[in-house]
């Protein structure tokens, strides 16, 4: 149960950043209501997805990424191809912060990598600061390159 709860309070927040990324990249206005029902929805199916049995490594960034692209095509009007690249490149960020930010803190902390991924608290607290990159990529993206005000077809 606990690790289901830090589970929620670290991917809601963190698909949130990426759902909002993607969304700026695609120059749609960032409507937060939306963003969190989608994130929240998202991070609910990548959960379901992990904890299939026959789950491999990977399967649920790969589906979470595809299924971001259709919520992006569905939801804006931006064109099929632009979608796919603003949910590929949104993961892909999310997949490098990730990398940085776990390498410097077990740099910093001389912390073995094992010790690391064995502690899911501390795991998932030292990805939070992804989430909150993510968001403010996203409000930086979109205060760079303006958002369409007729983006949004919902």
């Amino acid at each position: 149960m606990e690790k289901t709860l830090l589970f929620f309070m670290q991917g809601i927040p963190e698909i949130m950043g990426v759902v909002a990324f993607g969304l700026a990249l695609a120059r749609a206005p960032l409507r937060w209501g939306i963003i969190a029902v989608a994130g929240t929805s998202l991070t609910i199916i990548i959960f379901m997805i992990r904890s299939l049995p026959l789950s491999s490594f990977g399967l649920h960034t790969v589906a979470a990424a595809l299924i971001l692209a259709l919520f992006i095509i569905k939801a804006t009007r931006t064109t099929q191809l632009n979608s796919f690249i603003a949910a590929f490149a949104s993961f892909t960020t999310l997949a490098m912060l990730e990398l940085v930010i776990n390498k410097s803190f077990i740099s910093i902390t001389n912390l073995d990598q094992q010790v690391f991924l064995s502690n899911y608290l501390l795991w998932k607290l030292i990805t939070l600061p992804q989430a909150i990159l993510m968001i403010l990529f996203a409000l930086i993206i979109s205060k760079f390159k303006k958002p369409d005000k007729d983006a949004w077809k919902i």
